[in-house]
């Protein structure tokens, strides 16, 4: 609770002791609602996957996918991004692949993508694979993946200005958008009131006209991270990262070079 905390600090900079830990316990209360809807996902019926989540902006989805062209959806630890997924593959009909970090034990993990794959969704391991051809062929045939995209795994990922200070996050989403001609949509999440969780499908990323592929890979994450800082400014209290994510943060031997390549998913 207190790295969330210190990590909210960033987002409301403003915010004074006791505003700070009120947005912590309220976060810790939309983690546990995250929690509890995740487990409680598999014995929903489709209506009330289909009723839980209403986005906005599903016509950038529609357009990428009448042009013939496959969909990167990029989102933060927004809400419940496992039940916007269920609401992908129940209320579109479309499945999809993403990818899960490695967990141990390995059971775990196993139990993990069983869970999602009941879900509707293709699970690929972050590590220890070969997820980006995977990924990349089922963008080149036109189909979609979804990445939650707003801390790097990879200690290789790209540097982007984050709430004014420096942070990486994968560079995995414009890659891919690049070397597949995938259409690179942000996708934002939060609760209200209701028990209905709303989203927004952002327009879309596009691949810039010059510069190298390191240069437009890290010009695509910035704007990334752009719109993902916004939907968190809104939604403080939604956004779920309890580890550490800014290089200040980090213990100098684990700090990634802030912009080390672009070849990580």
């Amino acid at each position: 609770m207190l790295r969330l905390e210190r990590n909210l600090a960033r987002v409301v900079p403003d915010a004074g002791p006791e505003r700070l830990a009120e947005l912590s316990k309220a976060g810790m209360r939309s983690y546990l609602r995250y929690w509890m809807e995740s487990f409680r996902l598999p014995t929903y019926s489709k209506e009330r996957v289909v009723d839980g989540f209403t986005p906005k902006g599903l016509h950038h989805l529609d357009e990428a996918f009448a042009a013939g062209r496959g969909v990167v959806m990029a989102l933060p630890h927004l809400a419940n991004w496992d039940l916007a997924g269920a609401w992908v593959a129940q209320a579109l009909g479309r499945n999809f692949t993403t990818v899960a970090e490695r967990l141990k034990p390995e059971t775990l993990y196993d139990r993990f993508v069983a869970y999602r794959e009941s879900l509707g969704m293709e699970v690929l391991p972050h590590s220890g694979g070969s997820a980006f051809g995977t990924l990349a062929r089922r963008l080149r045939s036109g189909g979609m993946v979804c990445l939650v995209a707003d801390r790097d795994l990879s200690a290789s990922g790209v540097g982007v200005d984050f709430f004014g200070e420096r942070a990486t996050m994968p560079a995995g989403p414009a890659i891919l958008a690049q070397h597949t001609g995938a259409a690179l949509l942000p996708v934002t999440l939060w609760y209200d009131e209701t028990p209905v969780m709303r989203g927004t499908v952002h327009p879309p990323v596009e691949v810039p006209e010059t510069g190298d592929r390191t240069e437009k890979t890290s010009a695509m994450t910035q704007a990334l991270a752009d719109v993902f800082a916004r939907g968190i400014a809104d939604h403080p209290e939604d956004w779920h990262m309890l580890q550490r994510l800014w290089l200040a943060d980090l213990d100098p031997d684990r700090r990634p070079a802030p912009d080390a390549g672009a070849s990580g998913t």
